[in-house]
């Protein structure tokens, strides 16, 4: 399996072989821990989860501190679950960012930035209405939402303002530049969804070119 865990830590930049720059997200990725195997006959799926970032006793739940101590296990803090149609590995095993290789395509899973209450513009790129004409106050309204008196309300589904961001995001297909394997540090390039600090799930990419 092909998967690990990490934290984005930010963006900066490296010099391919030809002396251009290429824009790279860096993500502290693993060590992670195989902290439970699901198999078909059991559980009706396959799957692995992983646990990342070992933590101390008191801030773990009584029900995660017993699922990893019952195992042996480091007391970790996020748990993740990889579907896989065969397993190689084995609960309690350790997994580093070397399972990737420079030149891997990885998706790369995270929770994009919360942007609060937002408005039409912003959330949806809808345009703003005319300044002219008394409209001074108008600018940046949605407009009109009726539908006549067929149906008579305001169909569900409608772009409208509302809550925006903290959405799971996967960017695809995104290629890996930089693997150390010391400092437990992964470079992708391109943008990684989510903020500073954030949660992230690499894995082999799905629709790779």
């Amino acid at each position: 399996m092909k998967g690990i865990l990490g934290k984005k830590v930010g963006m900066t930049q490296v010099f391919d072989t030809d002396g251009k720059v290429v824009p790279v997200t860096v993500i502290q990725a693993g060590p992670c821990f195989v902290t439970q195997i699901r198999s078909a006959e059991r559980d009706g799926y396959t799957a692995v989860q992983l646990g990342f970032e070992e933590l101390s006793p008191e801030r773990l739940p009584g029900g995660e501190r017993g699922h990893l101590q019952g195992r042996s296990l480091p007391l970790l803090r996020y748990l993740r679950e990889f579907r896989v149609r065969e397993n190689d590995l084995e609960e309690g095993q350790r997994l580093t960012v070397d399972v990737f290789a420079k030149g891997d395509r990885v998706d790369v899973v995270g929770i994009s930035k919360g942007r609060g209450f937002a408005g039409t513009i912003k959330r949806h790129h809808f345009h703003r209405q005319p300044t002219t004409h008394g409209a001074s106050d108008r600018t940046r309204a949605p407009g009109s939402s009726s539908s006549t008196t067929t149906p008579g309300r305001v169909r569900k589904g409608t772009r409208r303002s509302g809550h925006m961001g903290t959405d799971r995001v996967t960017t695809q297909n995104l290629e890996v530049v930089v693997v150390d394997a010391e400092k437990h540090i992964l470079a992708v390039k391109g943008s990684v969804p989510g903020a500073k600090g954030g949660l992230v799930i690499i894995k082999a990419s799905v629709k790779t070119r």
